[in-house]
């Protein structure tokens, strides 16, 4: 397992990451994200830095374990209070593009699906 060489970087991008989640509840967000902060972090080659991950009600709900800079933000999303306070309830799907696009796109969780979880 690597060292977390892009925790640092995600934490910096915190606050604005906080503020566009909080911002999606209402339409989809993306900003972009500075490609020298992640280069500096760690070489990522031809495999880039690109990655689709899900969160389901504050959980991770894909495979991200081929993707070191997907892995860091997920700790780094974890560590926040406020974020996490944020995920409770919703989908949300958080993606990186080769242009270095940061995407979020959020959806409630159905009560529908929350009543036949808590029905069994």
């Amino acid at each position: 397992m690597e060292e977390r060489k892009y925790l640092q970087t995600w934490k910096k991008y915190i606050p604005v990451i906080r503020l566009h989640l909080k911002r999606s509840l209402t339409e989809d967000q993306s900003f972009k994200l500075n490609i020298t902060d992640f280069e500096s972090a760690g070489d990522r080659g031809k495999s880039g830095y690109t990655f689709n991950l899900s969160l389901e009600n504050g959980k991770l709900a894909n495979n991200i374990s081929g993707s070191a800079v997907a892995r860091d933000l997920v700790e780094a999303l974890k560590a926040d209070d406020a974020i996490k306070a944020m995920l409770q309830g919703k989908n949300v799907k958080i993606s990186v593009g080769k242009s270095f696009l940061f995407s979020i796109k959020t959806s409630h969780i159905s009560t529908f699906v929350k009543e036949s979880e808590t029905a069994d």
